[in-house]
């Protein structure tokens, strides 16, 4: 079968979308090569206006006709489902539409958007969800999809690189670790990431809970001054901001942490539609901390590879913080069997073959 998948977003894009789909292709089944189509050179937007995507429809028509291919996988649903849902009309190629969360979300939206997604699903061959949360949201709200519907969650790439070992050192001796339970969070900094509500928690523990915690936030991102203001001047040597690591350095930060925390929550449909980093976390033996919302549920197993907690209660964050930095049997075991579940469960060629199978079928 020849495959062209057809999306906006891919490497050197950044995101969990383009990694995605670059992992897709990256592990697609030898017996099949994998064609992209994507909008790195702007073949398929043209401009800001409401029709900016009409580039997409010809562009894909004439790739289609030209190299004949059999099977279609679009990235997204809007605006990218339209073009694939009229050539359809002129072309005899099969669909498939993937679906991540914000994207579902966004097709909601508007009566106009959510008739026009109705449209292109309806037409599709079959749909993959990226989460489970997104599929009970695509089948609420289109029941009809249910039979033509599977989940691929995204996957990870191996196990932990080498880490410098005096890296590691010079972090452990440059913030005097020794004796001190260290709390991480990483990623861009939005208010959907939930630092702003780990800081509360941390500042409302008792001090005998919260005494030998150190937590340390790496990104950036439009949020970083207001989550800065958030620290009280107590807290200054206790909450620290690292500023945007290199992949060397987040790989030794999460090798470094005794526990990762990332409590997101949903933001008027601004939700995680899973969280790689959870599964990094986890590889490198770490238990998690995570919001109970989107797609999450899917990253983090509670009380097998870290603890879910409420993201807009503040005991909830806080009574996990507690719970794990005075337990290190605890963590030690998520934090082994969130690995070994990482390795098993998430690996990329098994997912990519998922896809590929999926497709296939009749």
């Amino acid at each position: 079968m020849k495959t062209l998948l057809f999306t906006l977003e891919y490497p050197p894009f950044n995101g969990g979308v383009a990694n995605y789909y670059g992992n897709l292709a990256k592990y697609w089944p030898i017996s099949e090569k994998l064609n992209i189509l994507n909008n790195n050179r702007n073949e398929l937007i043209s401009g800001t206006g409401s029709f900016s995507w009409w580039p997409a429809i010809f562009t894909l028509e004439r790739k289609i006709s030209q190299d004949k291919y059999d099977y279609l996988m679009v990235g997204q649903i809007l605006p990218l489902g339209t073009a694939a849902y009229l050539v359809s009309l002129v072309r005899p190629i099969k669909y498939l539409v993937f679906l991540h969360g914000m994207d579902l979300a966004l097709a909601l939206k508007t009566p106009r958007k959510r008739f026009l997604s109705k449209l292109i699903l309806n037409r599709a061959d079959k749909i993959i969800c990226a989460n489970s949360y997104v599929q009970e949201r695509l089948i609420e709200n289109f029941p009809d999809m249910e039979a033509k519907v599977t989940i691929v969650n995204p996957g990870i790439e191996g196990g932990v690189p080498n880490i410098d070992q005096n890296e590691l050192r010079e972090i452990a001796s440059r913030y005097d670790l020794e004796g001190k339970t260290t709390l991480l969070s990483l990623g861009r900094l939005v208010k959907r990431k939930g630092v702003d509500q780990t800081i509360a928690a941390l500042i409302k523990m008792p001090p005998k809970d919260s005494a030998n915690i150190l937590y340390f936030i790496a990104g950036i991102g439009p949020r970083e001054a207001y989550l800065r203001n958030l620290v009280p001047i107590e807290w200054s040597k206790s909450i620290i901001f690292l500023g945007e690591l290199s992949d060397s350095e987040k790989w030794a930060w999460l090798t470094t942490a005794d526990i990762f925390i990332m409590p997101s929550r949903d933001i008027e449909g601004d939700f995680e539609g899973f969280g790689i980093v959870y599964l990094e976390a986890n590889l490198c033996a770490k238990p998690v901390i995570a919001g109970n919302s989107g797609g999450v549920r899917d990253a983090v197993i509670h009380n097998f590879s870290g603890l879910l907690v409420d993201p807009e209660k503040l005991d909830s964050i806080s009574d996990a913080i507690i719970r794990l930095t005075k337990d290190s049997d605890l963590r030690a075991l998520l934090g082994a069997q969130g690995k070994i579940r990482a390795l098993q469960d998430f690996n990329w060629e098994n997912q990519a073959a998922r896809v590929s199978k999926f497709i296939q079928k009749k």
